[in-house]
């Protein structure tokens, strides 16, 4: 098994592969924004499907978020994160990252873990997607996605932390106010009813 640190796993990063790293959620691959191909490559991933940008605190990400909705961006994140939610809001014009989604949003989350912050506070944003391969049931386990993934490097030290084992609660903005449940997970989200 690949076992790197934060420092380490950086500079991988910036070479342009992904890093495995446990979430609040599930573990998640990930990949610094400016090289996405590269998960939808490790993964088998349908290049239509989106992937998500974690970070470390809800201020790393607003400047990815349209200023139309940056108000209710910052009254939910202020209220559910670090937790297991998504927020798909507008991306911002001013963002050059090349954006995952054909309608011009971004898929956002801060997990709830410690080791997922630490790194995300060493490398900045990164796009996401769960660890496994696509179509298939992925492991919770450092080992069980190391026989998936054997030649990505994985945050270390494992075993990691007790994570749920169930993808995240996914909303997403419709306009000023009015915010729908694209999946249900674990958070309920109380502006939704």
């Amino acid at each position: 098994m690949n076992l790197v640190d934060c420092k380490s796993a950086s500079q991988i990063l910036k070479s342009g592969l992904p890093i495995i790293f446990p979430t609040d959620t599930l573990p998640a691959i990930g990949c610094l924004p400016k090289f996405p191909n590269i998960i939808y490559e490790f993964k088998k991933r349908d290049r239509n499907k989106p992937l998500i940008l974690m970070g470390s605190e809800y201020n790393d990400l607003i400047d990815y978020v349209h200023e139309s909705a940056k108000k209710d961006y910052e009254n939910i994140a202020s209220k559910y994160w670090p937790g297991a939610l998504t927020i798909v809001i507008p991306a911002s014009e001013k963002q050059t990252v090349k954006l995952t989604s054909n309608d011009f949003t971004v898929g956002l989350r801060i997990p709830n873990s410690y080791m997922a912050q630490s790194l995300l506070r060493e490398t900045g944003p990164l796009l996401t997607s769960s660890a496994n391969i696509s179509g298939f049931t992925g492991s919770n386990t450092a080992e069980g996605i190391a026989l998936d993934f054997p030649s990505v490097k994985m945050l270390g030290p494992i075993p990691w932390g007790k994570s749920s084992g169930k993808a995240s609660t996914v909303i997403s903005w419709k306009k000023r106010g009015d915010w729908r449940l694209i999946r249900e997970g674990e958070v309920l989200v109380r502006e939704l009813y």
